[in-house]
């Protein structure tokens, strides 16, 4: 994994900006509609997998199509190696990139997932993860199945809107600045900023089923991707080493109770994600050895209910 113009110098890893930030959204360039987008995701994506969980849980597998890639990228990127005779099946691409550079020639960054493909103009839409789950919850709402929970629901906005950018600052991404960080100090300052949240978000839990009370909402979401690969991967792979998920009681029983949900569960794939950061991500693992561990029961009671 080449990370290039993402460490600073003073080596710190600072994530590269979303280039596609089109919406998908009623009276715009790119209305809803079922069947004209398809979604490009990974399972052993943090990011992407959020768009997979809620794509799931609002009943709009039928609506938005998915190409899942290969977890294990090579020096072209993300591949669709899953796919019939190694194609994308909506576009024939072989490899993600050629769906970025046939929207944007010129593009230079790394190729990532989550992804939208508009098939009606032949272009990508987006690749902004913040905004993709937003987009599915509020643009796709006509199409929700009956009965599907409201993950963004209006009289919450501002609170999951908050709780969101603390997560991603405090942990989703302050994982990944501190297994790319490239100097002690900038390593330090992200894994206490980690164990910092997941200490507040302990005390949270422990009073209360879900992040924003006794309903699921898009917070849980993104926190679920990050604490299903804690101890598999963040832990060593990353150094986020001074306690694991299973030492708090709160958390790890939460994030067995996501986990218990079909959505989740189906959704999360152990040997897609440790092969993918352990084998990929040589900069940080040369040896490319996955480890067997750890052997964790996420079907436990989680007592939460």
């Amino acid at each position: 994994m080449k990370l290039g113009r993402e460490i600073t110098g003073d080596g710190r890893f600072v994530r590269q900006p979303n280039r596609f930030t089109e919406r998908i959204q009623p009276d715009g360039p790119y209305p809803p509609a079922p069947g004209r987008y398809h979604l490009y995701a990974s399972y052993a994506c943090p990011w992407a997998q959020r768009s997979l969980i809620v794509r799931r849980l609002l009943g709009l597998d039928d609506i938005i199509g998915v190409t899942i890639v290969d977890p294990i990228r090579d020096d072209k990127g993300w591949r669709f190696t899953l796919s019939p005779a190694d194609r994308d099946p909506t576009t024939g691409a072989a490899y993600l990139s050629e769906l970025y550079l046939a929207t944007d020639p010129e593009y230079t960054g790394r190729y990532t997932v989550p992804c939208i493909w508009d098939t009606h103009e032949k272009r990508l839409v987006t690749n902004d993860y913040p905004q993709l789950t937003i987009t599915l919850e509020t643009a796709f709402a006509p199409w929700h199945a009956p009965g599907a929970p409201d993950l963004y629901p209006t009289h919450l906005r501002h609170d999951i809107d908050t709780m969101n950018d603390r997560l991603y600052s405090g942990i989703n991404n302050a994982v990944y600045e501190a297994g790319f960080a490239r100097s002690q100090p900038k390593y330090k300052e992200a894994v206490t900023r980690v164990f910092t949240t997941l200490d507040t978000l302990e005390n949270r839990l422990t009073h209360q089923r879900y992040l924003h009370g006794p309903h699921l909402t898009d917070s849980d979401v993104r926190l679920y991707t990050t604490l299903a690969r804690f101890d598999p991967v963040y832990y060593s792979h990353f150094k986020c080493s001074l306690r694991r998920l299973t030492d708090y009681p709160a958390l790890w029983a939460y994030a067995r109770d996501l986990y218990q949900h079909p959505a989740f569960h189906e959704t999360t794939d152990f040997d897609h994600i440790k092969r993918h950061y352990y084998i990929t991500q040589t900069n940080v693992n040369p040896s490319q050895i996955v480890p067997l561990g750890p052997d964790l029961d996420w079907n436990a009671p989680h007592n939460r209910a």
